[in-house]
């Protein structure tokens, strides 16, 4: 591979890592990760634990 390739595969990496990273961060605060409040949703139990 160039150095171009491993440039820009390196930043998608990084960026890909990143969203992982802050995903797992607001998880661990009891933030949800999806921005409809959750209010209604089937699932709100498995990202709002009581």
């Amino acid at each position: 591979m160039n150095a171009p390739t491993i440039i820009i595969a390196s930043v998608i990496a990084i960026i890909f890592i990143a969203i992982i990273v802050n995903e797992i961060i607001k998880k661990k605060q009891g933030k949800s990760s999806c921005s409809c409040g959750c209010n209604g949703c089937a699932f709100s139990e498995s990202c709002h634990k009581k």
